[in-house]
């Protein structure tokens, strides 16, 4: 790292409290160089992934692109990436996608133009930028530092760092730039479509705690109640150096998605409360495990019931075990609290677990948390 701006640059992104995922190829190798070089390296990058190769990038992608080097590409590499750091991070952090796609000098005479494409998606916006550079001008080596540059200066816009750059471009290199803001009707809109993963609502205020873990109580909170507060403190309790979190799903496969302003009205109950909600797509735990990795979700014996009953699974019981061995695989466990099953109370201990999946179930004990009443009963007390 032989100049100071660089440098310079690099701390300034460090001390940010936002968290990156990084997909890149074709250039900017230098940056991350730099990037990782410095101490507090750590305390931005959650994950780099350089995708070089064409199938490598269609399976980052889940698609053949259209075109490999293109706006488009860098844009949906971004998405991708926000998505994985929104996966990665503790809630309440803010977070940033980066995607590179680039075209540079190479061994032979490229016949296109040399060029790249690089975006950056936060919370709020959508920011991408094309660069064609004059062929012949520069090595290999050169043209990457060139994009290497503008890699470290998005990044470091997207943190909100003012920092000096140094520009290595001829005056007829002019990028092309082009921003969007993302509102919080389309970020939810993108949840309901596929295309965003989640959004979470931080309305905890407790920015101390170092844990990555998320301790998630799920449900349709329809309303939020006495007894899902109390059950997450319990479980809270149980699992340490946890940060406790509750989840709705705006998908569920019995009924249509969740509107916007159901959606709206469900979270206001958790700005009231003060607590982190997530607003997901994923109605299923093995899903839920998927996006949410390493949690430990918070569920009643009732839900504990369903979950290994093979009747949900096709009927098939090595479906089940295959299923829930895939979420024990990402580190997820299951704090089960006791509740009425068909009229019976049930605790964990009621339950035959498959010997396999034992060590993923752990009991909230009765003397400990006890609820009998659901969100459908307090609805239907309200409608009499």
């Amino acid at each position: 790292m032989t100049e100071g701006w660089i440098r310079e640059a690099v701390e300034a992104i460090h001390s940010t409290p936002t968290k990156a995922v990084v997909y890149l190829s074709g250039g900017a190798s230098q940056a991350l160089g730099w990037l990782m070089s410095l101490p507090r390296a750590s305390n931005t990058i959650l994950e780099v992934v350089v995708p070089y190769s064409k199938n490598s990038m269609t399976q980052l992608l889940g698609k053949i692109p259209a075109q490999f080097v293109s706006n488009q590409t860098a844009e949906e590499m971004a998405l991708l990436a926000y998505n994985r750091a929104l996966k990665l991070s503790r809630p309440g952090l803010p977070v940033l996608g980066v995607g590179f796609m680039g075209s540079l000098a190479t061994a032979y005479t490229k016949h296109g133009d040399h060029r790249f494409y690089l975006s950056t998606r936060t919370c709020d916006r959508l920011w991408t930028s094309s660069v064609t550079l004059l062929k012949g001008l520069r090595t290999r080596e050169e043209e990457d530092r060139v994009s290497s540059h503008f890699l470290l200066k998005a990044i470091s816009d997207a943190c909100k760092v003012s920092a000096t750059f140094s520009s290595e471009l001829y005056e007829s290199e002019v990028p092309d730039e082009s921003e969007r803001q993302v509102d919080e009707d389309e970020e939810l809109q993108q949840i309901i479509d596929g295309k965003l993963c989640m959004k979470i609502y931080d309305f905890s205020g407790d920015k101390d705690t170092a844990s990555e873990r998320k301790v998630i109580l799920p449900g349709s909170f329809n309303p939020l109640h006495d007894g899902h507060l109390r059950l997450s403190e319990i479980a809270l309790s149980i699992c340490e150096n946890g940060f406790p979190c509750f989840e709705i799903s705006v998908i569920n496969p019995d009924k249509p998605p969740l509107s916007l302003a159901e959606i709206k009205s469900r979270v206001e109950q958790f700005r009231k409360a003060g607590k982190t909600v997530i607003i997901s797509n994923q109605p299923y735990f093995y899903k839920k495990a998927e996006i949410f990795p390493g949690s430990a979700f918070v569920i009643g014996a009732d839900t504990a019931v369903r979950l290994i009953n093979p009747k949900y699974y096709g009927g098939s019981y090595s479906q089940m075990l295959e299923i829930l061995l895939g979420c024990k695989r990402t580190g997820c466990t299951f704090l089960v609290g006791g509740r009425l099953v068909d009229g019976v109370f049930k605790v964990l201990e009621d339950l035959d677990i498959p010997q396999e999946l034992k060590d993923m179930f752990i009991s909230i004990p009765s003397e400990k948390f006890r609820m009998d009443i659901s969100s459908t009963e307090i609805r239907k007390s309200k409608n009499t």
